[in-house]
């Protein structure tokens, strides 16, 4: 981050910021030192950045122990504001089809198969995506491929806008969604590595709210921008209407966030762990600098964990894993994946895998129907599953949404407020994996009651229930999933772990299309069934409240 940024927050007094912790938390500066190892030599460096270590006696601190020492303040507020609208560009882009799917229906000819793969498509190229983009993350820094993945996540979501046909629109989608698969899981890593223990859960929870923002955002956008016709533009076969408006406008908050990440620094755990150690305290001190913090910074000699002081004893070469000469990407992601269901972390994966896909499968492949289901409700009264709104397959006679489509839409959206607020305040007393699990079952529970409901007023309170429940998994789950891995291989598992919930959002939004109009029951009972799955498998992974990451 170039200097002159940071010292224009350094004399700004009005964002100054200090944690409610810290006196609480210096009582840990007792253990820093106890826990700081003294090792002979001073440091130099060879043409290949690898360190040799000889002479003088100097001090090793544990990274965790650094983030402490940086304190919390201004640094960390501005952080999670700049991830915050990287997240929330994301949610806008995902959600904003399920919003548009009413109004395209006439202009793109859509069936409700087509309109299946519309809202799945995105998820297969996040599919494809989060598993590219996260392996390069480990292996060429989170930053620089944060910012790439946002760009073309915009500009796939530009491209859509002006498509004039099924295909094409679709197409764009698709690109638009690998750009959203690499930013999702480097942004949550990037995060977590700036955050220390003490905090971490309530930070990660709160970034996560900011998913609830962009989901906000795009409803009220829909609300604002879709029902007004006048914003159309027409020029021969070349139609610019309202919808297509709301997608080109969708496209503003990633590019933006793409562009404010170039004055961010890169992870200073992602450097530690390539061998830039020098980097790496040079980062943390800005931290420390930004945040103003109370406590000494002095920190000769970095590394990540107890372990590696261990190591260092011999007083040799310390930490030379992580001067290896560089491996080829294809070479790193097989490794990184390979070390995923390796012994130590096999049973942890396959978890994982198992709670992404039924979380998505019963998150995605209901919520982004509900545009589509209040239109048909709006149209014909009923409920989701009323045989005479399900076999309605007249499109001309629903091409034109009436506004409590987009009021419906907006209250399912803005319920997801008081699950995140909820998760924020409690996360850390009573712990990520019963959080999970009592979200997933009762977001079961309550899909399972919208089979019995009759009525516009409780298809839509149900709808609002279901929303402020299953956010609180998603919470945890981006909890759970950056703490349970170290960090060589967190960005790659990041991104296979949301490889199965793209999986599950796929076949979720599929089958849903098939069977919406002819049996509702079926998909409805399916995503019930999935979730409480979900929940109860979430029982068996390890607990990370209050343990270092590595």
């Amino acid at each position: 981050m170039p200097k002159d940024y940071f010292l224009s927050l350094e004399g700004d007094d009005s964002l100054d910021f200090q944690s409610d912790e810290e006196e609480e938390l210096s009582m840990m500066d007792t253990d820093v030192d106890e826990k700081s190892s003294l090792l002979s030599g001073h440091e130099s460096y060879n043409e290949s950045g690898t360190r040799k270590v000889s002479g003088e006696r100097r001090k090793a601190v544990i990274y965790e122990e650094a983030l402490h020492m940086c304190g919390f303040g201004k640094f960390h507020i501005f952080l999670l504001f700049m991830c915050g609208w990287a997240v929330s560009s994301d949610a806008i882009e995902v959600l904003s089809v399920s919003f548009l799917l009413p109004a395209a229906t006439c202009d793109l000819s859509l069936s409700s198969d087509d309109k299946g793969w519309l809202n799945a498509v995105v998820f297969l190229g996040m599919m494809v995506g989060g598993y590219f983009w996260g392996s390069l993350a480990d292996k060429w820094g989170r930053r620089n491929i944060l910012i790439w993945s946002l760009l073309v996540n915009g500009i796939g979501n530009l491209g859509s806008s002006v498509s004039q046909v099924f295909w094409l629109f679709l197409i764009c989608r698709f690109f638009s969604g690998v750009g959203v698969g690499g930013s999702m899981p480097v942004v949550f890593t990037y995060y977590t590595e700036f955050q220390h223990k003490s905090r971490r859960g309530a930070m990660i929870s709160l970034l996560a709210t900011f998913w609830m923002t962009g989901n906000i955002v795009a409803a009220g956008l829909a609300w604002i921008v879709i029902p007004r016709e006048y914003l159309s533009f027409y020029s021969g076969d070349f139609i610019f209407n309202s919808w297509r408006v709301f997608v080109a406008l969708c496209t503003l908050p990633s590019l933006t966030a793409g562009a404010m990440f170039v004055l961010m620094p890169e992870s200073p755990k992602y450097l530690l762990q390539k061998g830039k150690e020098q980097d790496a305290i040079a980062v943390l001190k800005q931290v420390h600098s930004v945040n103003k913090s109370s406590k000494p910074f002095q920190l000769e000699f970095l590394v990540l964990s107890e372990e590696d002081i261990e190591g260092c004893s011999n007083l040799k070469i310390c930490e030379s894993g992580f001067y290896q000469k560089l491996k080829s990407t294809s070479s790193q992601l097989i490794q990184s994946t390979l070390r995923l269901f390796g012994l130590s972390l096999r049973r942890t994966t396959i978890t994982l895998l198992l709670i992404n896909f039924s979380l998505a499968f019963g998150y995605y492949g209901l919520f982004l129907w509900f545009p589509e289901l209040f239109n048909r409700i709006d149209k014909y009264g009923g409920s989701f599953c009323d045989s005479k709104s399900g076999n309605s397959t007249d499109n001309n006679t629903i091409c034109q949404p009436g506004n409590n489509v987009y009021i419906d839409s907006f209250l399912t959206s803005i319920s997801n407020l008081p699950g995140n607020i909820l998760s924020i305040f409690i996360v850390e007393r009573v712990g990520r994996k019963p959080l999970l699990a009592s979200s997933m079952v009762l977001s079961g529970l309550s899909v399972f009651f919208l089979w019995f409901v009759k009525e516009r007023w409780q298809s839509v309170l149900m709808s609002c229930l279901f929303g402020a429940i299953s956010v609180v998994g998603f919470n945890m789950l981006d909890v759970l999933q950056t703490e349970l891995f170290p960090t060589e291989v967190r960005s790659t598992s990041f991104g296979v772990q949301t490889a199965a919930l793209r999986v599950g959002a796929i076949l979720g939004n599929v089958i849903f299309g098939l069977l919406v109009d002819t049996y509702c029951a079926v998909p409805m009972f399916l995503v019930a069934g999935l979730l409480a799955f979900g929940g109860l498998a979430s029982l068996i992974l390890p607990k990370t409240t209050g343990i270092d990451i590595h």
